[in-house]
């Protein structure tokens, strides 16, 4: 008996492929429900204050960590103890959004759904051990450069584009659009809100672009942009009043010229009355003595 040929078995194309890419992510309807209830659990505390247990995040964060920094200090190794951020290998991949200083794009608020259905990662290494760090070994799609920001970390407080792995986590998040995600990592720092408070005007314009291009102009214009100073009338007494000598009391000083003015002229008006009244007394003196003085060379001719 012979076989009974086959026809060749063709796949459709690409319809399982485009399946399973379209049930790997999640909406950002989706995205934003979980997140309000990671924030709503992040509030929540133990009924001896203590803070809330761990509070699963609606997207992964990890980060490549070389040991570079002062385990006290680093804000990469807390959010991993905390269990927001996981640590990933040498030549691991990551198919989220990559923040590094190897990247040619900017994080723009077009990255949103990368960040909602893939993370974020960061390289946690020192800024004056960039020459040293293995970039290539640290693989991913979309790696992002950050806009200007001014750091508000204690290491770095007040230097531009210095920012430690929360205070990257933070700005990314703001810029994409996902700002409570932001405010629930770096309050587990004392100083994390100041980060924010720091870069308000810049975060809120970032994040009001739609292309790279706006971003780019934007940062550009903040920094050729000199800060606005006030002007001093020369003319005007209250001009300029929180530059003066705090050292001096003015107001004292007004106040005792003034009644001092005042109490003078005063002074002056009712001197000249008791002048005038003594003058017209001792005149008046006079002319009784002249009198008397006549009266008594009469009598003693006669």
């Amino acid at each position: 008996m012979g076989r009974k040929k086959q026809g060749k078995f063709v796949r459709p194309d690409n319809k399982g492929k485009d399946k399973r890419h379209k049930m790997k992510g999640k909406t950002l309807e989706a995205f934003t429900e979980e997140m309000h209830c990671a924030v709503e659990a992040s509030l929540i505390r133990d009924e001896d204050g203590a803070e809330s247990p761990q509070v699963k995040l609606p997207c992964p964060l990890a980060m490549w960590e070389l040991g570079h920094c002062d385990p006290k200090r680093c804000t990469g190794r807390k959010l991993v103890r905390k269990g927001f951020v996981r640590n990933l290998r040498l030549n691991q991949r990551f198919n989220g959004l990559i923040l590094s200083p190897m990247g040619t794009k900017y994080v723009t608020p077009a990255d949103r759904e990368i960040v909602a259905q893939s993370g974020l990662a960061v390289i946690d290494c020192s800024w004056a051990k960039l020459e040293e760090t293995p970039f290539n070994k640290m693989v991913g799609s979309h790696p992002r450069l950050l806009p200007y920001l001014v750091a508000a970390n204690p290491v770095n407080y007040g230097k531009p584009c210095k920012l430690s792995c929360v205070e990257a986590f933070a700005a990314t998040f703001c810029i994409v659009g996902f700002e409570e995600l932001a405010v629930l990592l770096l309050k587990k720092f004392k100083w994390g809100t100041v980060f924010l408070e720091l870069n308000k005007v810049l975060l809120k314009r970032y994040a009001a672009c739609q292309t790279e291009q706006e971003l780019l102009a934007v940062e550009k214009d903040f920094l050729t942009t000199k800060p606005e100073e006030d002007e001093i009338d020369p003319f005007d007494v209250n001009s300029g009043v929180e530059c003066m000598n705090l050292n001096r009391r003015h107001w004292e000083a007004e106040e005792d010229d003034s009644s001092e003015g005042t109490d003078t002229s005063q002074d002056d008006d009712d001197d000249d009355v008791d002048d005038e009244d003594e003058d017209g007394k001792n005149n008046d003196d006079s002319e009784i003595v002249s009198q008397e003085e006549e009266v008594a060379t009469a009598k003693s001719s006669q």
